[in-house]
């Protein structure tokens, strides 16, 4: 199903940039490190504004102590202030949606959320095709999801009428984006 998500998201991508004015590909160089790889878009539709799209996995990194699997999607709206797209300061405006599975300290996390939030960010041109962007983002993230402790029989003790159900749901303000990104303009 993830492939196939992927795949699709991909596909778009490739088909937006045949019309669009300036498309670029990116990748979040802190998440790389942390083992969880991403890809985005980034396509310009306006003078100062453009609309991207940042996929990102990850399955058992190298830092967890634990299983952590993780799958979100994050569209986000673009507005550069110096009057060029792609260039210099911006402001965004974004969405993020995923499922995850994380064992955290004898407890396991199995759920799914979705939120909004604001980016702000700096993008540095080292060259015609080759950018580097510099953001940080808050928001708000709400979640639902199956929590419990490792070695209890969630299947039984978490049931309602033979099927599975959430036990905890809520909402965090937390860092919805925070990085740094190698970008390379396609066109």
């Amino acid at each position: 199903m993830r492939k196939k998500i992927l795949t699709t998201l991909i596909a778009i991508g490739c088909a937006c940039s045949i019309r669009a004015q300036m498309v670029s590909v990116n990748t979040d160089v802190a998440m790389d490190v942390l083992m969880a790889p991403n890809i985005g878009f980034e396509m310009v539709i306006g003078e100062r504004s453009t609309i991207g799209l940042n996929v990102l996995y990850t399955s058992n990194p190298w830092w967890a102590e634990s299983p952590v699997k993780a799958t979100f999607l994050q569209p986000e709206y673009r507005y550069y202030f110096s009057g060029r797209p792609m260039a210099k300061w911006f402001v965004g405006v974004g969405v993020i949606a995923g499922v995850y599975d994380v064992t955290w300290k004898d407890k396991i996390y199995d759920g799914y959320g979705g939120g909004a939030g604001l980016t702000f960010g700096y993008v540095l041109n080292l060259g015609k095709r080759l950018n580097i962007d510099f953001h940080s983002g808050f928001g708000a993230f709400t979640y639902r999801q199956k929590e419990y402790f490792v070695g209890d029989n969630y299947d039984i003790d978490y049931t309602l009428d033979g099927a599975q159900r959430a036990n905890a749901s809520g909402y965090f303000l937390l860092p919805t984006r925070f990085g740094i990104s190698v970008t390379y303009i396609l066109k």
